[in-house]
């Protein structure tokens, strides 16, 4: 079988989707899992570098030096 990933926007939506499952007797997963809050500190902190400037470009033919 496929495996469906629901993403509902809102307590009520999750409810609902949670109650209609339940209702056709599917088995579900709920996981509150998102990315390690380590890793959006250090990209938040390079998107407001790129903001103010603080970058490097490298020329396409220099990629691979």
């Amino acid at each position: 079988m496929d495996t469906l990933i629901v993403q509902p926007e809102n307590e009520t939506q999750q409810a609902t989707v949670e109650a209609v499952l339940k209702a056709l007797k599917v088995s579900f997963k709920k996981s509150k899992k998102g990315y390690d809050p380590d890793f959006v500190k250090k990209i938040k902190t390079s998107e407001t570098e790129f903001k103010k400037g603080k970058f490097k470009t490298i020329p396409t033919s220099d990629l691979w030096k």
